[in-house]
């Protein structure tokens, strides 16, 4: 999706269209097995695929902005693009994401695994995730099937969006939390279930847990208690 990118490997612009051509001779070969699986006829699904392309790629040159301005220690839109665990994360999923939509089996699901060995990052690939999305560090996010994040939103490491049981017969609803527009979770915070809404311009501190929703331009953090011992005594102070 980056050529320009990859120039010192061989890769240029110009060889794009025969890449393009490379991938549905691919596609055609990882799709023809799941046959009666399918939805509709893979060389439909292959095109539709392919015609969606520039819209997935706007998507990840938005992510990529969004890493690269969210991180004081990005130097170039290359190096988030090439290098930063969190933008590989959220690319596959984009990518993940679409054949989800077009009900492909199984295979949007290997994707997004393949990410998450690579990366520590485990978004499944039916989550709804708006533009502009980052995901800083990233080892240990884990973001459920109907999650629903919208634009602008940043996770830090270890963040859980989940769900608050794993009964099978809830497999059908909205298990997962809602997070709106704007909103911050910084490392290890664990948000839980379906109709917990985390609303717009709020920020999530780390190690919070939380079960309920909260309003927009919401501050929620986790309390340190310290407890004072006497030396030598063992007894608590505090």
């Amino acid at each position: 999706m980056f050529p320009q990118f990859r120039e010192e490997n061989g890769m240029k612009v110009s060889s794009v269209p025969l890449s393009l051509a490379n991938l549905e001779i691919q596609l055609a070969e990882i799709l023809t097995p799941f046959g009666e699986q399918l939805p509709r006829p893979f060389p439909v699904l292959i095109d539709d695929f392919m015609n969606s392309l520039p819209d997935v790629f706007t998507q990840m040159l938005k992510d990529a902005e969004a890493i690269f301005a969210g991180d004081p220690a990005a130097k170039s839109l290359e190096e988030v693009v090439v290098a930063y665990p969190g933008f590989y994360g959220i690319a596959v999923f984009r990518i993940a994401h679409r054949f989800y939509q077009l009900k492909v089996p199984v295979f949007p699901r290997l994707l997004t695994e393949l990410a998450h060995q690579f990366t520590g990052i485990d978004i499944h690939p039916g989550a709804t995730i708006g533009d502009y999305f980052c995901i800083d560090h990233g080892t240990g996010v884990v973001v459920g099937e109907t999650t629903v994040i919208g634009n602008r939103v940043k996770l830090y490491q270890g963040v859980t969006l989940g769900a608050l049981s794993v009964v099978k017969d809830q497999a059908s609803r909205k298990r997962h939390p809602t997070i709106e527009d704007n909103a911050v979770v910084y490392s290890n915070a664990t948000i839980l279930g379906g109709q917990t809404v985390i609303g717009h311009d709020s920020i999530v501190g780390g190690n919070v847990w939380l079960t309920s929703s909260v309003p927009p331009y919401s501050t929620v953090y986790h309390k340190s208690e310290i407890h004072l011992r006497n030396v030598g005594e063992g007894e608590d102070r505090s």
